[in-house]
């Protein structure tokens, strides 16, 4: 239905408030856009010459599907993006990168400034009147095809918008600082963060139009990450604040899992935040029946809670990320057994391929198996063989000098090495720098504890690749015989690090006996 200017103005805010400010839906769009997302737009002073956009095209795959396009002498460009459906996607310029929502039909006039991509980003709609005397003359009427265009440029308006308000603003943040707050007052943070999130989601919907779509992809970031946050606050907090021990909750802390639409919205199913809020569901479930994630038998069982509490593709989807979980835990047994009937579920092979995919490539680092072996030259200019430490535990920290995170482990490595001194086991640090000389200079101005080689190439390695290494920090924990004991051990900032060393000592092969010995997925949770 078109609807003119005039009747917009009288009847915009009654229609807002019937339709509960719910997104209109799109019509129908010419074929010529089907499948295709175009982007033109320019840079102002630009920094580089090439832009992209960024996609995940499977839940279960790590690669991403990327589109380029070059600016011209002015800073424009144009670029199509192939799409099937509507898709969250990353702009990327440089290193900056700012949120996208994208679907067939989407065509946008994108501009910031080279030097701030997220700060200064702004969307409009290609082909659309816009200004109130444009559309008097053209009595406020719009195709299907540009009612569309401007419903997804203010989606990418909100966005944008959203990300300043919220995402960019620390103090709406669980992390650096809202971590350290007792239940109450973490409970009345997130209280007051998702009202504010919401009013300006409805605001905004009663001002413009958004597809349908997007509404719900917008509620269900909302109700999604603050549902997250709560969930996994006790996890968290007793990881980061290291002065306490784990803070024991109230018995309605965790009342808001009863209600029923939190895990059977249908409209959120493809949302990544209500994804990862399943699987953080399906952990607690089975922490509530003793059941930790340092037991043999934590992912068949929560394979097999999976199954039977949830339905249609959201169980399908939280199975495959138990599955990957329990690929980059090691537990290769489980996961043979897991992604067996994993296959009997998935008949049209929606996920299939990239678990096996997956599957595959962790085989090699499964617990019990030999850890691949390098030989690396030393900060202190020898020569490191990794197999040569057989005999001792290793914590292996495959790391880079230029990497935050990597850098605020430091002084916890530190630490642990001073704790662990004349003890049977080795910190094997493995840098991933392409650069030599700031590593070595680092780890020789710090006076770094353990061993410190580099691996030339850095993620390109070779080293890399036979650990299948995807980002920095990484550990691995290898048993006294140059087993794997542990692929995802505790970080170095941990306060529970010291702990599980200690119980790691005398392990090696004790694990993966147990292991060995477990019921199938069909009968772990009978």
């Amino acid at each position: 239905m078109k609807l003119t200017f005039t009747c917009l103005l009288t009847c915009w805010l009654s229609a807002a408030w019937a339709l509960g400010a719910q997104a209109q839906a799109t019509g129908a769009r010419p074929a010529e856009t089907a499948g295709k997302a175009i982007l033109t737009g320019r840079v102002s002073s630009p920094t580089t010459d090439t832009i992209a956009v960024s996609i995940h095209d499977s839940p279960f795959d790590s690669s991403e599907r990327i589109s380029y396009a070059k600016l011209n002498e002015k800073g424009e460009f144009r670029m199509i993006v192939q799409v099937s459906g509507s898709t969250r996607a990353d702009l990327v310029y440089g290193d900056a990168v700012a949120d996208l929502f994208l679907d067939p039909g989407t065509d946008l006039d994108v501009r910031f400034k080279g030097e701030d991509l997220p700060g200064t980003v702004k969307f409009k709609a290609n082909d659309v009147p816009t200004g109130f005397a444009t559309r008097i003359r053209n009595n406020g009427n719009l195709t299907d095809e540009q009612r569309h265009r401007q419903q997804m440029a203010n989606a990418n308006s909100y966005l944008a918008e959203f990300d300043e308000q919220f995402v960019s603003n620390d103090g709406f943040q669980v992390l650096p600082d809202n971590i350290q707050l007792y239940e109450a007052p973490f409970v009345s943070f997130l209280d007051y963060r998702i009202k504010h999130e919401r009013n300006f989601l409805e605001d905004r919907a009663a001002r413009q139009s958004f597809t349908i779509d997007f509404y719900n992809y917008a509620k269900a970031e909302i109700t999604y990450s603050n549902a997250n946050d709560r969930l996994t606050f006790p996890d968290l907090r007793e990881q980061v604040v290291s002065s306490e021990g784990r803070m024991t909750m109230t018995p309605g802390y965790f009342e808001f899992l009863r209600d029923p639409n939190l895990l059977n919205d249908q409209t959120a199913v493809a949302n990544e935040q209500f994804q990862e809020f399943l699987l953080n569901y399906v952990h607690y479930m089975a922490a509530q029946q003793k059941h930790l994630r340092t037991d043999p038998d934590f992912y068949p069982f929560c394979y097999a809670l999976a199954s039977k509490r949830l339905n249609s593709t959201m169980r399908l989807l939280t199975l495959g990320r138990i599955l990957q979980e329990s690929f980059r835990f090691g537990h290769v047994r489980q996961s043979a057994a897991m992604l067996s009937d994993f296959r009997a579920l998935d008949t049209h092979k929606h996920y299939l391929t990239a678990l096996e995919t997956d599957f595959g490539k962790h085989k090699a680092l499964a617990i019990g198996s030999l850890a691949p072996d390098f030989r690396l030259v030393s900060a202190a200019g020898d020569s490191v063989k990794l197999s040569s430490f057989q005999g001792k535990l290793v914590y292996l920290n495959f790391w880079k000098t230029t990497n935050g995170l990597c850098l605020r482990d430091l002084s916890y490595a530190q630490d642990l090495a001073k704790r662990f001194e004349g003890k049977n086991i080795v910190f094997v640090n493995v840098a991933l720098d392409e650069m030599e000389i700031p590593w070595r200079q680092l780890v020789t101005i710090k006076k770094l504890p353990g061993v410190h080689v580099r691996a030339i190439g850095g993620m390109r390695s070779e080293v890399a690749k036979a650990y299948n290494l995807s980002e920095v920090p990484t550990y691995i924990l290898l048993g006294e015989d140059g087993t794997i004991l542990n692929p995802k051990p505790k970080r170095l900032s941990s306060r529970a690090a010291v702990d599980e060393i200690n119980q790691s000592f005398g392990k090696a092969g004790v694990y993966s006996a147990a292991v060995a010995q477990l019921p199938t997925p069909a009968s772990a949770a009978k």
